[in-house]
């Protein structure tokens, strides 16, 4: 699968901000005294034409520290089929595509440290487009973490533009909804799509969207996975994680776009929490 310009820098920054990623949160299993590291699984991707598709790698971390830790990065290509192609910006007329995207969901093993998601991601149809965010999905909320969360994420929102925050934020609150449940996953972040025009400086947002992710999110693991907590806490964050494998399964556009493309099952439901509990 032969990649433009934009698509190779695209796909390499998602790739170096895994990297990044998985980097920082081995060392923090490190200092809990942890010798988990990430397993890495690569899978390729057959086109419904029979074409090479393009694939990803998986990787997953089971440790002290975190649960069960997934980060992906995917590149594919190829044609949507049937109606589903409706259903994508630019992509009703005619049914090519290419996406080249990061995608994180970490679940912890102390109810006290925040679970978290992120993801951004670059798309070209017969337009071109990155989209992405960050939430963070506490079971039991502290207003410090979430402050800080969303301080971290605001101040790389206003570095580029300052309407970007409240629309972002919002943006989030209503994707990141339970409508079955009327309650919202956690306690947001920011959500934004179909962000076109200007590659260079969409680019760099969002390059800002996962530096943004790498500096708050590890600073929180760390304050808080020393913390005490209680049968009773572990028990709300595994109910609290039925709520989150709900959304993920019925409202999830992520979900919905690798299982209609044909991507790696496994990648696609790393998602889903080792132990959740529904009453």
């Amino acid at each position: 699968m032969e990649l433009d310009s934009e698509q190779s820098t695209a796909r390499a920054w998602f790739e170096s901000l895994r990297d990044q990623i998985c980097a920082e949160f081995e060392s923090i299993e490190a200092e809990a005294g942890s010798d988990a590291r990430f397993d890495y699984i690569a899978w390729d991707r057959t086109d419904p034409s029979g074409e090479p598709g393009g694939g990803g790698v998986r990787g997953v971390m089971k440790g002290q520290v975190f649960e069960k830790v997934g980060v992906n990065v995917s590149t594919v290509g190829g044609s949507f089929e049937g109606d589903f192609a409706k259903s994508i910006h630019g992509a009703g007329e005619d049914p090519r595509f290419f996406a080249t995207g990061i995608s994180l969901v970490a679940h912890m093993a102390n109810p006290q440290v925040p679970a978290v998601h992120m993801n951004t991601r670059f798309l070209v149809t017969t337009k071109r487009w990155f989209g992405g965010g960050a939430d963070l999905n506490p079971p039991l909320p502290v207003a410090a973490d979430t402050e800080d969360f969303h301080a971290t994420l605001k101040a790389a929102c206003d570095a580029h533009d300052p309407a970007h925050y409240p629309r972002f934020k919002q943006w989030a609150d209503d994707y990141f909804y339970i409508p079955h449940r009327q309650v919202h996953r956690g306690m947001g972040g920011i959500f934004y799509d179909h962000l076109e025009g200007d590659f260079a400086a969409n680019f760099a947002f969002t390059q800002d969207v996962g530096r943004a992710f790498l500096d708050a999110y590890p600073r929180i693991v760390r304050r808080r996975m020393g913390d005490a907590f209680t049968d009773a806490d572990l028990a709300t964050q595994r109910a609290w994680r039925g709520r989150y494998a709900e959304f993920n399964l019925v409202y999830d556009r992520g979900t919905l776009f690798g299982l209609k493309t044909g991507g790696n099952i496994d990648a696609i439901l790393m998602s889903l929490p080792p132990v959740a509990t529904w009453d």
